[in-house]
């Protein structure tokens, strides 16, 4: 079965395991690493059984798709932020480089915000174009919350902060996702086997390093290690009661929008 993520370390810490055959799965799993947003466009088309997700791509995919419990990216201090080589007095009319148009960082800044011109481009080409002055600011995710000073920037808004002072609640930034038609036994296993992977790379951390270090764009290991302590919490081994409010309230807005349809489905099993 293939198993899409990114090659963010919090993702391959998480999957290290169930990748190498060193927890049970139902079958064997084939990793796919790409892009966040490539996976948001890959699940729209229905294309692996198993992927990461943005949640806001979740909200597109709810008929075919349903979220494991385990696996995922939620939580406090860990929002996108918007950079700028100096302070913004107002987004309306600027350009603003975006991670894809399915990723969560871009539901939160249109849920904020309206009037901005958004520029796609991949999450790791954001703050250079910044620097560059090809676009006025950029909304960055992933390692470069802890590297856009590197790059002169500054931060104009922190995207959790913002949520987190509207809602009470944690920011849903990722899910792993697993197509309805694999059927429940199934996807509770998968479940199962996720859960166990990262119980794995908490009990051996020394030996995924390799592994993250194969795909890491940033290969510092403080780098690495704080975009771990960040992204994989709690919430990454069961999403519980207040995540899943959290998704719903995110949900919720974006539905009133029109930013996301609307979906009878539950979002996990």
């Amino acid at each position: 079965m293939q198993l899409g993520y990114s090659f963010c370390p919090n993702d391959t810490f998480i999957f290290y395991a169930l990748a190498h055959g060193k927890v049970a799965a139902p079958g064997p799993v084939t990793e796919v690493l790409e892009d966040v947003e490539t996976l948001n466009v890959w699940a729209l088309e229905g294309r692996l059984p198993l992927t990461k997700i943005s949640y806001a791509a979740y909200g597109r995919l709810r008929e075919r798709y349903v979220a494991l419990r385990s696996g995922g990216a939620l939580g406090r201090g860990v929002g996108p932020l918007l950079v700028a080589r100096g302070p913004l007095d107002a987004l309306r009319g600027k350009r603003i480089a975006v991670p894809g148009r399915h990723t969560t960082a871009f539901l939160l800044l249109s849920l904020l915000e309206e009037g901005f011109t958004p520029v796609e481009m991949r999450y790791d080409r954001i703050m250079p174009a910044v620097q560059a002055g090809e676009v006025d600011g950029g909304l960055i995710i992933h390692e470069s919350r802890f590297t856009y000073p590197r790059y002169g920037l500054v931060k104009v808004l922190d995207l959790g902060e913002w949520w987190e002072g509207e809602t009470g609640l944690p920011l849903p930034l990722g899910a792993i996702l697993a197509r309805r038609d694999l059927g429940e036994a199934a996807i509770r296993a998968l479940d199962k086997a996720v859960r166990e992977s990262l119980e794995y790379a908490y009990a051996h951390p020394e030996e995924t390093v390799a592994y993250i270090k194969q795909h890491a764009l940033e290969l510092e290991d403080e780098v690495i290690w704080a975009h771990i302590r960040t992204y994989v919490n709690d919430f990454s081994l069961d999403v519980g009661e207040e995540g899943e409010r959290a998704v719903r309230e995110l949900f919720r807005r974006a539905e009133e929008r029109g930013l996301l349809p609307t979906s009878r489905q539950p979002l996990y099993l």
